[in-house]
């Protein structure tokens, strides 16, 4: 099953606010592979085969991130296979750039940062018929990952940046409140909560996916939203099945009572912890 076209609601993409937009942009373009689909003076967006995944938004005002703040943990990209995973570590390794990893028994994945400090996983699934399942809990492990395994399925090739099919498979956000963000992410959004790490993090779903969205306190609990004028998430994208999804979402919010504002086709609205989500019909 693909967990990442419609009719699943899925996080499609996220725009961050970057301080340093060339620098940026290299980043993501030649070490990450990333392909540039459009840019602008002050915004260029990257993706893979044609799709886009993320975009670098740039204003004068900005600052350097200044506190501990809810945002952004990490963004994950998913590759389409084991090969490809095995490409990137060793042309990451190539590159020296310092890596995690870890084999999460769902999935195995490989962890770094950009410039700015902005966290990134880059992973591949395993099959879903191999994910364990313990009712409505999906098993995830942070086991130590194989990386000579993972390696040796490169078959030798050479990485040529992110393969078509590539896509954004979730993204990982600090929040205030954990109970808060459970609530408005099941009842709201209308996602399965399909995970829990203690009383700390929390992973939700739609479809039984093993996350669309991860979410944790380990930035503190009752931590304030990102300022406007400092780096890191501007927002993120779902993505639903069609208009009549979109609406289903936007009646479920106002009864949660979120905000919410409508411009055109985008449903935009934000979390507890202020992360901002802009909802768009398939």
């Amino acid at each position: 099953m693909n967990f990442h076209q419609q009719p699943v609601s899925y996080v499609e993409s996220l725009t961050l606010k970057v301080l340093d937009l060339p620098r940026m942009s290299r980043f993501y373009t030649d070490i990450l592979g990333f392909e540039t689909i459009e840019e602008k003076e002050n915004e260029t967006i990257l993706g893979a085969g044609g799709k886009e995944i993320l975009t670098l938004q740039h204003a004068l005002e900005l600052k350097p991130k200044a506190g501990r703040y809810a945002g952004l943990y990490h963004f994950a990209v998913l590759l389409p296979d084991r090969k490809e995973l095995g490409k990137v570590l060793l042309h990451l390794h190539e590159q020296r750039i310092p890596l995690g990893s870890s084999d999460h028994q769902v999935s195995e994945a490989l962890y770094l940062s950009d410039p700015e400090g902005n966290g990134i996983e880059i992973y591949r699934d395993r099959e879903p018929g191999e994910w364990e399942w313990r009712g409505d809990q999906v098993h995830m492990t942070v086991d130590p990952l194989d990386v000579q395994e993972v390696a040796q399925a490169s078959e030798g090739e050479k990485w040529g940046g992110m393969p078509a099919g590539t896509v954004l498979g979730h993204i990982h956000l600090h929040v205030s409140d954990l109970q808060a963000a459970r609530n408005f992410y099941t009842d709201a959004i209308g996602f399965g909560a399909v995970a829990n790490l203690g009383n700390q993090a929390l992973f939700v779903s739609d479809a039984k996916y093993h996350h669309h969205i991860g979410l944790n306190i380990w930035n503190g609990t009752g931590i304030p939203a990102l300022p406007e004028n400092e780096a890191g998430l501007a927002h993120y994208v779902i993505r639903v099945a069609d208009g009549q999804a979109q609406q289903a979402m936007r009646d479920r919010l106002q009864q949660y009572g979120a905000e919410i504002r409508m411009d055109g086709t985008v449903l935009e609205t934000a979390d507890p912890s202020g992360n901002r989500i802009r909802v768009l019909p398939a």
